[in-house]
């Protein structure tokens, strides 16, 4: 089997897919660049004052700016596809020794932030999109972490 490589044409057409894609979101659900930055910042800045999560995430996450713009990157890319997140979010979530009233606090918090900075379809959107995230996590950390038998 081979594999087949896009032309140009193939992958201009699909960038201007995704340009539109996100063009319309923001359009009718209020998420943007500056939304997202607003939204990080705000969500991120509860975790590093909550009780529970901001001891487990401020013994990994030593400078907060380099954090808080790779997320800015990553939800870039789920909300407006713009592909600018190329990290590898798993193994580093697996060392955190999360479990899974963390993720039900993480969501609590990610849902608040979202209701308060953006209108209700803009906010379900981003629930939406963090619920499956978060349900990705915690099936990959049970699977890693584990014991195999036999």
């Amino acid at each position: 089997m081979t594999d087949t490589v896009p032309s140009d044409d193939q992958r201009n057409e699909r960038r201007d897919i995704r340009t539109a894609m996100a063009e319309e979101r923001m359009a009718t659900v209020g998420i943007d660049e500056a939304s997202i930055e607003r939204l990080v910042r705000t969500f991120y800045g509860k975790i590093m004052k909550d009780d529970v999560l901001g001891p487990i995430f401020g013994r990994a996450i030593a400078d907060w700016e380099p954090h808080l713009r790779k997320m800015m990157d990553f939800w870039s890319s789920i909300a407006l596809l713009t592909q600018r997140y190329d990290g590898r979010p798993m193994p580093v979530h697996i060392s955190l020794g999360l479990e899974p009233q963390h993720f039900e606090r993480w969501l609590g918090l990610f849902r608040e932030t979202a209701h308060e900075l953006f209108p209700p379809d803009g906010a379900a959107f981003l629930i939406g999109k963090a619920e499956n995230i978060a349900r990705s996590f915690q099936m990959g950390i049970q699977f890693f972490t584990v014991p195999k038998k036999g």
